[in-house]
């Protein structure tokens, strides 16, 4: 493990964290970039505004000296700063800093009005893969079987075509989500609204040191931090911006994946709703959506990727029913056929007559008709040949 730099002050730290791939962020600057996931929150204008003009160094320093023109909540933050500790946890579950400039770093985060100053980052994944094949499967945590089921099919479909699979760890549908991913050894990545050592909620513990030794485990809030009502909110609009589009399986009318979806759609992802019974609550959230045209409605694999993939090369076929010997009948034999009984032959006069068209149109008909297996001639007569029926 190295270290992630010096501390404003100039004290050494502990070795903490693994040397990130790509381009060298200095030690002082990944330092003070973990110190802001600290003392500032999720989505802070005011952080990232410091942090892109002055560096995260010079803009820490300015906080540690209690200087007036930074604001007072980041000094009294400051006041209980304990980087060591924070890169010590991370150590302790093996967690790394990504930060901009970084080869994982997930491109996708950069379109937000206020992206991340850093990422803390558990397990091997490289998140910048994300940004060229994925999808974020997100929806109630009150789901139903239906909802479970489809976002745990949906999610093993896309990524088994290659697809990661970002959602939030929480109940419902966001587990059911992980776990198809996981079933078919995907890449899935789980967005925590507290720090990555925390699994919240804890009943999830398993599913996500599962996420961790395959995928990522991430947050942009800095080790030991609790999960808050408006983190949950903010790790939303990280979810939306990580991939290449937004999959809402279940929700109600004020249900936290609609505001997923409206980042994604903001940020100019597509976004699909999973349609459920009309008169299941829990799936008015999404068919309101499709009504807003804030989302298309997707019903399985191929749809999603459709959805989301390559242009024309990955185009989901147009669903239809059965095909009919009918189904591409000129329209004169349609009108001929119309009037050949089941039961009884009739000559080519009759059926003229009942059709209402032309004797030499029907004796051309009659033959083409019996050709595709649709009349058979009896006699001196015709009728029609039964429709074959599968069980």
């Amino acid at each position: 493990m190295t270290s992630v730099g010096e501390k404003a002050s100039g004290v050494e730290p502990r070795q903490a964290v693994e040397p990130v791939r790509g381009p060298v962020v200095s030690p002082g600057e990944r330092r003070a970039r973990a110190a802001w996931s600290r003392i500032s929150e999720p989505d802070d204008a005011r952080a990232g505004a410091l942090v892109r003009e002055f560096g995260a160094e010079q803009a820490l320093a300015d906080v540690l000296s209690g200087s007036s023109s930074v604001p007072e909540v980041f000094r009294m933050r400051a006041e209980r700063l304990a980087i060591d500790r924070d890169l010590e946890i991370a150590h302790q579950v093996g967690a790394r800093i990504v930060c901009p400039g970084d080869t994982d770093w997930p491109e996708g985060v950069d379109d937000l009005p206020h992206p991340p100053i850093c990422l803390w980052v558990r397990g091997p994944g490289d998140l910048a893969l994300l940004a060229s094949r994925s999808v974020s499967i997100v929806g109630a945590r009150s789901s139903t079987r239906y909802g479970e089921m489809m976002a745990n099919d949906l999610a093993a479909g896309v990524a088994d075509r290659g697809f990661g699979v970002v959602s939030g760890a929480a109940f419902g549908i966001d587990g059911a989500a992980h776990r198809g991913a996981l079933a078919v050894d995907g890449f899935t990545v789980a967005v925590l609204a507290g720090g990555v050592e925390r699994a919240y909620p804890v009943a999830h513990s398993r599913l996500i040191e599962a996420i961790a030794e395959s995928g990522a485990v991430i947050s942009e809030v800095a080790p030991g931090s609790a999960p808050t009502r408006p983190r949950f909110l903010l790790r939303n609009r990280l979810i939306a911006a990580l991939t290449c589009g937004t999959v809402v399986v279940e929700a109600g009318l004020r249900s936290g994946s609609l505001n997923t979806a409206r980042t994604a759609v903001d940020l100019g992802r597509p976004v699909g709703v999973v349609p459920g019974p009309v008169t299941s609550m829990v799936s008015a959230g999404c068919h309101q959506a499709s009504r807003d045209g804030m989302a298309v409605l997707v019903t399985d694999v191929a749809e999603v990727v459709d959805l989301l993939g390559a242009y024309g090369s990955e185009a989901a076929p147009r669903p239809r029913g059965p095909s009919r010997p009918t189904d591409d009948l000129d329209p004169v034999d349609a009108q001929v056929l119309a009037v050949v009984p089941f039961r009884k032959a009739i000559d080519a006069t009759a059926i003229a007559l009942a059709a209402g068209l032309a004797p030499h149109a029907v004796a051309a008909g009659l033959p083409r008709l019996a050709l595709v297996g649709l009349v058979v001639r009896d006699g001196a007569g015709w009728k029609k040949v039964p429709e074959k029926r599968t069980p």
